[in-house]
């Protein structure tokens, strides 16, 4: 069987395995955010926080329960990195220093997990286990329950309240990520990816000198990390590390754990809406994308480009040869068109044209299927914006889901995807206009300015993954990328609930002759040709500068 081959039938199998879960598990989602009933350990968990999980909430209070967490989280975790020093089970390692326990704390509870630092040489057990492993779960608890609030401001009529947020975030961790990610670590331990509390140990000589590593949770945190599209390794080289990842399979299961609850959330919009088929409609935008992404992804690595290539069948460099060219650009284009940011290759050592295709999928906004919940409210935007466009086309007040899309919900809109391209833009800007950043880039013209421009994409997108090549750990890419993710983490949120909100204290209005179908292909293809085209005239020419410039070179 050919290389070729073998990354066609990767994908074809999962295209299947996602089939098969897809209305189940977003049927199982839908009844728990729409079900009045709290399970005892709920009961337990809002008693101890002070919550009453019945009380329903305006969009203002539902994001003071978002940022109010949050914050809460952000200096659990950088107060738990900077006495770790003295904690038990921190494996001798010292506490971690101002600027990169603020960026490591930023990025966790951001959803991102963007890693300036050696995982098995930096953080002990505790840290791991007590601080990124939990943050793992509420972030990705936190984009659920976003997404959820914005579904039911499409399905409430005359009223501005959302549901509530601690019973969301709560029920996302206790009855979907708990539950799913027992029987992922399960298949993982199956499979050789390890779990324990191990200390160091020396393994030999290496290159002259002893080689160590240190075990840890591994397992329990690695599927958490695909399954709520986190993406922080528990060693430097992320998954493609085989103490994460050993064999071909679990390869292709961990990308399955990425998909999974981005895919399955539309089932659940669907149900909760009142229309399968809108839910179906948004499925088939983000697989356009994301099949595309992967066909292009193929062709650019198994290009034959000279005979070192020839004879690898494809650009093999950067790669893990137990993965191999088709497993690795599935697993890049996943990754990166989600807020995953884990890798089981150096996207550095891609083609040009392989580099800019895991750039272009984070600027998109990781919407095909996304991050979860992430990727579902910012596909809905882009919707909203789609139906925008087509209601000026013919003159007529642009509808969604039976609401109005007015001035309001517009701007809203507007401004929601305008966020990430400026923190993107000024971000890398600066950095390549000051005289000190610059010298952190390994690389000399448009690959070095490629390192920098991933770097701020993948922070602001709340991605996380890496370029390589790159010392992010300076001062300035510690305090510029931890800004980048917490403002293009909940910045967003804001415009989010705020147009939940609006929609949800409209009076729906009945479908006409003149009402665009919004379940039909029709508009699939619109909403696909409008976040190209969009994403296009915002980034074509910083992508002119690197990736494209590179690629053509």
């Amino acid at each position: 069987m050919g290389p070729v081959t073998a990354g066609v039938l990767q994908l074809l199998a999962l295209i299947g395995a996602l089939a098969v879960v897809h209305a189940p598990l977003g049927n199982h989602m839908a009844r728990i955010y729409s079900s009045p009933e709290h399970l005892r350990v709920e009961k337990w968990i809002y008693k101890g926080i002070g919550a009453d999980p019945d009380t329903e909430m305006r969009w203002t209070a539902y994001l003071r329960g978002v940022l109010a967490f949050s914050f809460a989280g952000v200096l659990f975790l950088y107060l738990l990195q900077r006495v770790q020093g003295v904690l038990p089970g921190s494996l001798d390692f010292d506490s971690v220093e101002p600027a990169q326990a603020f960026n490591t704390a930023a990025s966790f509870v951001a959803n991102t997990n963007w890693q300036s630092y050696y995982g098995e040489q930096t953080m002990g057990h505790v840290v791991q286990t007590a601080g990124l492993a939990v943050q793992n779960f509420v972030s990705a608890a936190v984009g659920m329950a976003v997404a959820v609030a914005l579904v039911r401001g499409f399905a409430r009529a005359r009223t501005g309240e959302l549901g509530n947020f601690w019973s969301d975030l709560v029920r996302g961790v206790t009855r979907v990520l708990v539950p799913l990610a027992v029987l992922g670590a399960l298949v993982l331990v199956a499979c050789g990816v390890i779990q324990n509390f191990s200390g160091i140990h020396e393994a030999g000589q290496f290159l002259g000198g002893p080689q160590q590593w240190n075990g840890g949770a591994v397992a329990s945190q690695e599927v958490i990390k695909e399954l709520g599209t986190n993406g922080g390794g528990y060693f430097n080289a992320n998954s493609a590390h085989p103490f994460e990842n050993p064999t071909p399979f679990t390869n292709l299961f961990e990308i399955f754990l990425i998909l999974l609850i981005p895919v399955s959330l539309t089932r659940t919009f669907g149900v909760m809406v009142g229309s399968v088929r809108q839910g179906y409609a948004i499925l088939a935008t983000m697989a356009t994308i994301w099949v595309g992404f992967v066909a292009l992804m193929m062709w650019t690595e198994f290009a034959h480009q000279g005979p070192a290539l020839q004879a690898a069948g494809g650009a093999l460099e950067g790669k893990e040869l137990r993965f191999g060219v088709g497993g690795s650009s599935i697993f890049a284009v996943t990754t990166t068109l989600t807020s995953t940011g884990a890798v089981d290759s150096f996207h550095s050592s891609y083609t040009g044209f392989g580099g800019g295709i895991t750039m272009l999928g984070m600027m998109l906004g990781e919407i095909a299927p996304g991050g979860v919940g992430s990727g579902l409210y910012g596909m809905l935007i882009m919707a909203i914006i789609a139906v925008f466009i087509a209601g000026l086309m013919v003159g007529r007040t642009p509808e969604y889901l039976g609401k109005k899309i007015g001035s309001r919900e517009i701007k809203l809109a507007a401004v929601y995807i305008l966020i990430t391209p400026a923190l993107v833009l000024v971000f890398t800007s600066l950095s390549m206009a000051l005289p000190t950043p610059p010298n952190s880039m390994l690389n000399p013209g448009a690959h070095g300015f490629s390192e920098v421009l991933y770097a701020f994409t993948s922070a602001a997108n709340n991605n996380g993954s890496a370029f390589a090549g790159l010392n992010a750990n300076t001062d300035w890419f510690n305090t510029t990328t931890g800004l980048a993710m917490l403002l293009g983490r909940f910045l967003p949120m804001v415009f989010v609930l705020a147009l939940a909100g609006s929609l949800a204290g409209q009076q729906p209005v009945p479908a006409t002759a003149g009402t665009l179908r919004t379940e039909k292909p029709m508009f699939t293809g619109l909403l696909v040709g409008a976040i190209l085209i969009i994403v296009g005239l915002t980034y074509f020419p910083v992508l002119a500068l690197g990736p494209l410039a590179e690629g053509l070179a």
